[in-house]
């Protein structure tokens, strides 16, 4: 590799590395939708909140939060205790709860969709681990099949799927991404969670948005024109050249780079 080329990659993997120390860090958290998971302490309320505001994060993030407290609220407090014992009566709450075009269907399947899964399973983790093998280079796998998983239930609406992505339809899958970094990322600065233990760290891919896209592309990170599945993929190939083990931590690098100056999630 010619010596300047050498420098340019490792000036990029220096700015990157600062960047990530910048804003991984706990005041990350106080404006960011992760802040909603870490009210909780019960593994299973994590998943679910952390889970329920992921699918959400479109749109301005103080609004984001706000529906998500609105949730918590719905669920007494109490997410995973009211998934399991709530009775078919107490989905009436839920049915002026939305955020943009998650309407009312959305909500109550989404109910139904927990109720079954956790009376049947102790976490979250396996709707995506089943789904994959330690060996697999990536989660493309684990995505869908619980994209399968999810819509299994009988009565699941059409509707609905546009919420949950999948690589099948070449979607880039932000959302599950970023909610699969918070599960499984482990490091000792406080943001991600890392109560995940089936899915490596260095199987995650990028949460994708226009934001890290601009910046990636600024970064030569990232050449694909369409921001999609494959893009994805390749910008995940190109950060595992600064870490192979790791290549998701970035994610703080390039949402801080763009996403907090516009406040935004799209």
């Amino acid at each position: 590799m010619p010596t300047n080329l050498n420098n340019k990659i490792e000036d990029l993997k220096s700015y990157l590395d600062s960047c990530v120390d910048k804003f991984n860090t706990p005041h990350f958290i106080e404006k960011d939708p992760i802040s909603i998971p870490h009210q909780f302490t019960k593994l299973q309320d994590i998943e679910i909140m952390g889970f329920w505001v992921s699918m959400l994060a479109w749109g301005q993030r103080v609004t984001i939060i706000n529906k998500a407290h609105e949730l918590i609220q719905l669920m007494d407090g109490a997410p995973h205790d009211f998934i399991l014992n709530h009775k078919e009566k107490d989905r009436k709450a839920f049915l002026s709860f939305k955020h943009r075009t998650f309407q009312a269907t959305d909500t109550l399947y989404f109910l139904e969709f927990f109720q079954n899964f956790y009376k049947k399973n102790k976490s979250l983790e396996t709707a995506f681990a089943n789904h994959m093998s330690p060996e697999d280079k990536n989660i493309e796998a684990a995505l869908k099949g619980f994209h399968e998983q999810f819509f299994a239930l009988p009565d699941a609406p059409h509707r609905t799927r546009k919420h949950v992505s999948t690589p099948i339809r070449k979607s880039s899958c932000k959302r599950l991404n970023m909610f699969l970094r918070w599960m499984v990322r482990q490091d000792d600065k406080g943001v991600d969670f890392g109560l995940w233990k089936k899915i490596k760290p260095s199987q995650l891919l990028m949460p994708l948005d226009v934001h890290v896209d601009r910046v990636a592309r600024r970064l030569g990170l990232l050449e694909r024109k369409q921001t999609d599945w494959k893009s994805v993929i390749e910008l995940t190939n190109n950060l595992q050249e600064f870490d192979k083990n790791d290549p998701v931590k970035y994610d703080f690098a390039l949402f801080g780079a763009g996403v907090l100056e516009k406040d935004e999630f799209k």
